[in-house]
């Protein structure tokens, strides 16, 4: 399973937590921006789909057979979009399930459409499922228009005091404590603070959006 950020860690490790109390699946996937180029719809819903199925204590025959039909192919191969997004409306149609998606701004555009809509298309069948989704601000109004009336937002930022939490962690995880005395780490504290740039703010926001039903 891809690791997500610290903020989406924190929502999924509350979400599991719950699932333990509930009939209830949580499943999630990292876009890194580093694997861009592999990190597509297919790939993005064919990991949530297995996630899914290796906590099944009984796998549905026909999900079961795709996947041995795929394996036989030289090489394997990835099912095909429309059989994942038929799956997962299959799975998530008969139990409440979290699917978590973070970063979502680091997938290429075209993935970005093909994941959405396809979504969508889940969300239609599945009235128990819930979306979160995270993301830089600029993605806000492609997720609202391809998931209309059915999204959410929260636009989350650092605040100062969140910034200086930050640091003091970051500063006392230092290899070299000998190379800091109290007057630079005052100034560290002092200064970046207050030099971060509107730019750096707007980074390390989160725009979440969950689909939420009656």
């Amino acid at each position: 399973m891809p690791t997500s950020g610290d903020d989406s860690s924190l929502v999924v490790d509350r979400l599991c937590d719950h699932a333990r109390e509930q009939s209830t699946t949580v499943t999630c996937f990292y876009f890194n921006l580093a694997a861009r180029k592999e990190q597509s719809a297919t790939n993005t819903l064919g990991s949530m789909l297995k996630q899914m199925v290796s906590g099944m204590e009984r796998i549905p025959e026909e999900i079961s057979r795709a996947f041995q039909e795929q394996k036989k192919a030289i090489g394997g191969r990835m099912l095909p979009l429309v059989d994942i997004v038929k799956m997962l409306q299959g799975i998530t149609s008969s139990q409440r399930t979290f699917m978590c998606i973070d970063a979502l701004g680091e997938c290429e555009g075209v993935q970005r459409v093909r994941l959405l809509d396809s979504l969508k298309q889940i969300l239609e069948k599945s009235p128990g499922t819930r979306i979160l989704v995270t993301g830089r601000s600029h993605i806000q109004g492609e997720v609202e228009k391809r998931l209309a009336g059915r999204v959410i937002s929260l636009l989350l930022g650092p605040t100062r005091g969140d910034i200086l939490i930050y640091i003091r962690v970051r500063l006392g995880e230092d290899e070299t404590p000998d190379a800091m005395d109290e007057s630079l780490e005052a100034d560290i504290l002092e200064k970046i603070p207050e030099n971060i740039s509107e730019t750096c703010v707007e980074a390390m926001m989160l725009r979440i959006t969950p689909h939420l039903i009656g």
